[in-house]
């Protein structure tokens, strides 16, 4: 199969190059087209814009550095939108609800699929095919062949994806409609023989049918593949788990919300071993103790020892983890949740980019704790 992937950053390149090594066809493109020889040397072609491999690919996966990047990938010239009538886009970049929204009517409006699923996890879980996936949008759906009769003018089409002449003429449609409408369809069809006083159920909420036309006979059924069901393979290779959580934004509200959550955690962390230097308690000792409670967690084991030795290789930047941060209050604010330690998290990352610490690893917030040089 082949598979488009925008954007090689820490996150994407190991992503795109895990695909590559379990026999996926991969197109990539990259802002700076340098960063994608590696993943030629793996086997990997290149696009020369976003819309080329749209275009070239049955669905693209984007893996952007923030919101600004995500839109302009896909409103640009030469962007997303010029090829993506038919085909799928999967953004696993970490943006806002309303940012990804945006994204989705765009693409649907052109005729695309999309699916967010943005993902929990850094550069060892991307690497290694362990990362947590966040997805929402497009979902599985039934598509059936109906025969239906639409009576005249007072009889209106059945959905927004049928397009039918107002006549009395029997038409062969498709209808795009949900597997449980679809099951009611076949049982109340057992008793209907052709009566043409019948009327369906009521409609389901996604389909927006008014005064429905009468079903005569259901001609042919089939599953149609939605992009969720397209992309689970490649997400099976990504990811240990993946979860659908409903419509578009329910993906980007759960990944800031995790984020918000790591990131205030590593701040607790960054003043728990200040503290304990400050009153004279050794730091690997501390690690030892909180590996053995309550609250052991991977974060703390993986960071810790390299936080001691100053030592932040980037697995996730500062500037990333800050951006999540921000975001993660402006959904607060919208839903009127108060959130100071997150607050105070977030200014604490802002205070370690000030310092010039935002490409590295987030755990460098630490510095912003560290106690002062009593030197000077």
């Amino acid at each position: 199969m082949e598979v488009g992937f925008l954007g090689l950053g820490i996150m994407g390149k190991a992503m795109a190059t895990n695909l590559l090594r379990h026999g996926f066809k991969v197109t990539v493109w990259n802002r700076t087209l340098s960063k994608c020889e590696e993943l030629v040397q793996h086997g990997a072609s290149v696009g020369e814009t976003p819309a080329t491999v749209v275009k070239k690919c049955k669905y693209t996966i984007a893996m952007l550095s923030d919101p600004s990047a995500a839109l302009s990938v896909v409103f640009d010239k030469d962007g997303v939108l010029d090829h993506i009538n038919g085909k799928g886009y999967v953004d696993m970049s970490t943006v806002d609800a309303d940012t990804s929204s945006k994204i989705s009517e765009a693409i649907k409006a052109k005729g695309g699929y999309f699916l967010e699923a943005p993902v929990s996890g850094s550069k060892k879980p991307a690497e290694d095919g362990q990362l947590v996936i966040l997805a929402a949008g497009d979902k599985p759906f039934s598509s059936y062949t109906v025969k239906s009769s639409f009576v005249g003018n007072k009889g209106a089409t059945t959905a927004e994806s049928v397009v039918a002449t107002r006549t009395d003429e029997v038409r062969d449609v498709n209808l795009r409609i949900s597997q449980n409408w679809a099951k009611r369809i076949q049982e109340e069809w057992k008793s209907l023989e052709e009566d043409l006083s019948y009327r369906p159920p009521p409609k389901p909420p996604d389909l927006k049918l008014q005064k429905v036309a009468v079903v005569l006979d259901v001609v042919d059924s089939f599953d149609m593949q939605a992009l969720y069901d397209e992309a689970l393979p490649a997400f099976d290779i990504l990811g240990k788990k993946s979860f659908f959580l409903g419509d578009v934004g329910n993906g980007a509200k759960m990944k800031l919300v995790v984020n918000m959550i790591m990131g205030s955690m590593m701040n607790a962390f960054s003043e728990g071993l200040t503290l304990a230097e400050r009153s004279g308690l050794n730091p690997a000792t501390l690690l030892d103790v909180l590996d053995l409670g309550a609250i052991s967690n991977g974060m703390f084991k993986l960071k810790g020892p390299t936080m001691l030795q100053n030592s932040y290789s980037p697995a996730f930047p500062l500037k990333h983890q800050q951006k999540d941060m921000r975001l993660a209050l402006a959904l607060g604010d919208e839903n009127a949740v108060s959130m100071p330690i997150a607050a105070a998290a977030n200014e604490a990352f802002k205070k370690a980019r000030s310092l010039g610490l935002g490409d590295l690893d987030f755990s460098a917030v630490h510095e912003t704790y560290k106690a002062p040089d009593r030197s000077s």
